[in-house]
């Protein structure tokens, strides 16, 4: 479960490079708006897993700023 979120990004990832060359190759006929809707779930899912390790790290670390 560690892993999850960065396997969920390269998951979406690989999905969009598959998806982008089945139509370009011509097989597949497929919206764009699908892409787009992918993109940002990927895109969702990083910036979730950045935003919860910078907590953790933040609380971690707690930071002492001097005068």
């Amino acid at each position: 479960m560690k892993y999850a979120t960065y396997i969920l990004v390269m998951g979406f990832g690989l999905l969009i490079s598959i998806g982008t060359f089945l139509k370009l190759a011509g097989i597949v006929k497929i919206d764009s708006d699908w892409f787009w809707f992918l993109a940002g779930l990927g895109l969702l899912c990083e910036g979730s897993t950045s935003f919860f390790k910078q907590k953790k790290f933040d609380r971690k670390y707690k930071i002492i700023e001097r005068e």
